[in-house]
This record gives C-alpha cells, structure tokens and sequence, in this order.
C-alpha cells in the first residue's frame, strides 16, 4: 500500500510542476473580480513621482470592456548593450514595453498566468516633454506605439490599473 501512495506521489509532483505561477495582475482578478467588471472606470496613471509632484500626472481613463486570466510565456526581455533603461530612446523604451512581462538575462524562460483587462479609453494627458521619451508608456498622445483616439481599446495587465476619481 505504501508503495502505491509512494507511485502516485511521483506521478502528481510533476503535473503540479507545470502549473503556470500566477502574477499579482492575476491574483488580483481572482481575489477582486468585482473590481474589473465591464463597464467599471478604470485608469491608469504615470509620473508624480518626484519630490515635489507627487501626484500622478498623466494618465489614461476609460471602462473596462472584459478581463481575463491568461497564460502568458515570458521571453527574454529586450536588451540595448552598453545602455540602461534611463539612456534608452523612445524606440527602445517601446520595444521593452511591448515585450513586458519579461525575464532578465539568465533567468530561464518560463510560462506564468497574467490578468488581463481590455478598456475603452475615453480621456488622457500624456507628456510631450523629450525627457520624458523612455519615461513610460504614454508620450506624445501615444499609448507605447499607438495614437490614443476616443474608443480605441488597450489591454493592460490588471495590477497596473486603479479605480477612477471622479
């Protein structure tokens, strides 16, 4: 009979194993369903994080369309020798954000479960400012890549959103 327990507990270990870890952006879709529900305000929120702006000072609102949980693989991240992330320009800064979530160099490639919300943007304020090219994701009227226009729909892993102030 032991030996049978001993079997199966051979046979399960490795399914187990395989199991996607969960990011904070999924656990918080589990934990807070109700908080990403469609139709909810949501934004999403950059800068202020200086001494004396310490409000966020741009940012993106609108309501969520869907979230969802998925299993993401996480490739390497994206890497411009001889730079850090503050000498970077806006080309590289995007390619980094566009892979993002990623893994850093020598840490194995591997799959992890992601919660994400889809939203219909409906106002922003982005910076135009050079400095502020491989800042975040907004610049310029620009969501990374990509014009913001009334209605257009993103998709941003859910620990990164809050609720709106209205």
């Amino acid at each position: 009979m032991q030996k049978i327990l001993v079997v199966l507990a051979l046979l399960a270990t490795p399914a187990l194993a395989v199991e996607p870890a969960l990011r904070p952006s999924a656990r918080l879709l589990f934990k807070h369903p109700a908080l990403l529900q469609a139709g909810n305000c949501v934004a999403y929120e950059e800068g202020g994080s200086g001494w004396v702006m310490t409000d966020p000072v741009y940012y993106l609102k609108g309501k969520v369309v869907a979230a969802e949980v998925r299993t993401r693989h996480l490739g390497q991240c994206p890497l411009v020798p001889g730079k850090n992330m503050e000498q970077y320009s806006r080309e590289e800064f995007n390619r980094q954000a566009l892979a993002y979530p990623c893994v850093a160099e020598g840490v194995p490639e591997r799959d992890e479960q992601i919660g994400m919300v889809r939203l219909s943007i409906d106002a922003w304020e982005t910076p135009h400012a050079v400095r502020a090219a491989n800042a975040g994701r907004l610049y310029r009227g620009m969501f990374i890549e990509r014009k913001l226009e009334k209605g257009m729909e993103i998709e941003l892993e859910a620990d990164l959103l809050g609720t709106c102030k209205e």
